[in-house]
């Protein structure tokens, strides 16, 4: 009775199947003949495969054509990123994204200082340590200064441990004496509660120490100027400067040029208490050598010591028209004209102290003589750097005695003839300082190095004294021998029918 049943079964799904499968199975309802019957293991068989299909085609056959939430920010992020990296002002075309762009819109016109949150991928700060003269650290992300403990925050969207860096963003890695006077920032990378943003930025922060030997001249531009356009200039100065270390004359000093590199106010690291947000931000300043920017290391290949002396001449000649019309007024209109009329112009840097030159009158005499127009310039910190521009960059000639003062030889015009009159024992500094920076200027550069006699030192030394025959043997000492003898304790007395070949080369190169 059961074995009938059973059969009864099977024959019944054999007939369903047949309905439900006629051609499959090798039926032809259309003919009066009835089919083979196959066997049930093929039945299931077939079962068996079809709803495997099933499961493999499940995905497109419930296919969701839209993305998630989270991805269309990305995306939407992205692009926004990507037109503004390239300069494109029109409107993007209507996309499957616009619900989140315009979602991102509303956001801004709500006035809303909370970044958005950033994916995983964009969350890092990474630390180049491998240069010899400084550190630099990349951050992205959400990014939160907290000045009262020196740290900048790095919150991020995982549970992953707490990690930091510790950096001090000056450009001087190598001198432990003036490093130890550099306060040390904290990069800090976590996650949890955060620090409420006071003020949103939408354009990267790069953050760095005006400390160390800011007040000399020649570090102020080797040590921070020039790393500065070196590390901004991918922005176009859509960037926000971060300073630690803060010193409002210097703003006052560089800030036409600061205003060439970025388009916002500076910020006061250590007395701007309210916590900043930034998407991204570089700490520590780039710096590839001594007055010098090296184009195989810039993200153009192309930039060099010049385009940062355009720089210049852009920050200082709204200023210098300024300085001009005002002549023209004072001489009635004629200034330009007796400018033109005026005999090739030699600049000279005069010192008092140390280095000076004991017999200053008599070589300006003889340049005069030779036929340039002389202009003796003796800047403090108070002298407007505008003038001093203003004065060099229609010199043909500059001459001056080694020292921080040589660091003007950047407001020159390539082609102009710079003269670097070299005390004993300053060799070395004066060409890796000054003198190679300039031929990179395009300057043409003449070292006068002075004879024994030519130096006060002569008089205070026995003539077979190392200190006059062999220099070199006392600098090799240290630094501190070198300052004290060399820097510290000695003036130039030139020679004068020497010195004159040297300012008659000068004079023809500036005839040319």
């Amino acid at each position: 009775m059961m074995r009938q049943n059973l059969k009864k079964v099977e024959h019944i799904k054999q007939d369903e199947s047949m309905k439900m499968f006629p051609y499959v199975l090798g039926l032809n309802n259309s003919s009066g003949n009835s089919a083979k019957r196959p066997k049930p293991k093929l039945v299931y068989l077939l079962l068996f495969t079809l709803v495997s299909s099933c499961f493999v085609f499940a995905p497109h056959l419930f296919y969701f054509p839209y993305p998630s939430a989270l991805f269309l920010i990305d995306s939407s992020i992205k692009e926004i990123e990507d037109r503004v990296s390239q300069n494109i002002t029109d409107p993007p075309k209507p996309s499957k994204n616009d619900s989140s762009i315009k979602e991102i819109e509303y956001l801004v016109s709500q006035n809303i200082t909370e970044p958005p949150k950033p994916s995983k991928n964009e969350e890092s700060i990474l630390c180049d340590r491998t240069g010899y003269r400084s550190d630099i650290c990349f951050m992205k992300g959400d990014i939160r200064t907290h000045s009262p403990s020196s740290s900048i925050f790095l919150y991020t969207s995982s549970d992953d441990h707490v990690s930091q860096e510790i950096i001090k963003p000056y450009t001087r890695k190598w001198e432990t004496s003036i490093m130890d006077t550099i306060g040390e920032l904290k990069l800090v990378k976590l996650s949890g509660d955060k620090h409420s943003c006071q003020v949103t930025h939408e354009v990267p922060a790069v953050l760095f120490s005006t400390g160390g030997y800011t007040g000399n001249l020649y570090h102020e531009f080797n040590d921070g100027l020039i790393p500065l356009f070196i590390t901004s200039k991918r922005y176009n100065r859509k960037v926000v400067f971060v300073i630690a270390e803060y010193h409002k004359w210097w703003e006052m000093k560089y800030g036409d040029v600061i205003s060439q590199l970025s388009d916002y106010p500076l910020i006061d690291f250590t007395k701007d208490k309210r916590t900043h947000c930034f998407k991204e931000a570089i700490v520590g300043l780039k710096i590839h050598g001594e007055l010098t920017v090296d184009p195989s290391q810039m993200q153009d290949d192309r930039t060099t010591i010049t385009e940062f002396k355009n720089l210049l001449d852009q920050a200082y000649r709204p200023r210098i028209n300024v300085l001009d019309a005002a002549e023209e007024r004072r001489f009635k209109g004629k200034a330009a004209k007796r400018r033109n009329a005026k005999k090739p112009k030699l600049a000279l840097f005069s010192r008092t102290g140390s280095r000076a030159i004991t017999n200053e009158d008599q070589m300006v005499k003889l340049a005069q003589r030779i036929g340039f127009q002389v202009e003796v310039l003796r800047p403090d910190k108070t002298t407007e750097l505008a003038k001093i521009y203003r004065v060099l960059n229609s010199s043909t000639v500059m001459v001056g005695v080694h020292g921080a003062a040589m660091t003007h030889f950047l407001f020159m015009k390539p082609g102009g003839v710079f003269i670097q009159i070299i005390p004993l024992g300053t060799d070395w500094a004066a060409e890796t300082y000054y003198g190679e920076p300039a031929k990179k200027l395009g300057l043409d550069y003449i070292g006068y190095k002075i004879l024994p006699r030519e130096s006060s030192l002569y008089e205070q030394y026995d003539k077979n004294d190392p200190i006059l025959r062999d220099p070199r043997s006392i600098t090799q000492k240290g630094w501190q021998f070198t300052k004290g003898i060399y820097l510290t304790k000695q003036q130039v007395r030139l020679d004068l029918r020497r010195f004159k070949k040297i300012l008659s080369d000068a004079y023809a190169k500036s005839n040319r």
